[in-house]
């Protein structure tokens, strides 16, 4: 088994048994699993869960909401993705460009697809 792949689902049963003892929170389903792995791994450094905390970037937590809502003709999914592959683009007001530009090279198709899925469970 890859090591990458080893991590990733070794990180998602973690958490996935961590995120239990709340009872609030969703049952995600393996691929948000999976895409919150991926998130742990690779967002978790810049981008808060809890409202109004600011790590580097802007706090993710209801960000599936406010996506749908951002750029007239673009659903969640599609902003979230543009956002990802061209930060740039959408820059929040008050924060640098400091997002890495990388993640469509780093990560693979399916990460990628799981990370979406993953936030777009975080309403």
């Amino acid at each position: 088994m890859n090591f990458k792949v080893f991590i990733v689902i070794f990180s998602a049963i973690i958490l996935a048994a961590c995120s239990g003892a709340g009872g609030s929170s969703p049952t995600l389903t393996p691929v948000e699993q999976q895409g919150q792995a991926v998130f742990t791994l690779r967002c978790a450094q810049c981008h808060a869960l809890t409202p109004n905390t600011i790590v580097i970037g802007p706090s993710l937590a209801g960000v599936a909401t406010r996506a749908a809502s951002r750029i007239p003709g673009y659903d969640g999914q599609t902003y979230l993705e543009t956002s990802i592959l061209l930060p740039e683009e959408y820059l929040v007001d008050g924060f640098a460009n400091t997002m890495p530009t990388n993640f469509g090279k780093e990560l693979t198709s399916e990460e990628f697809a799981a990370l979406l899925a993953y936030l777009m469970t975080l309403k």
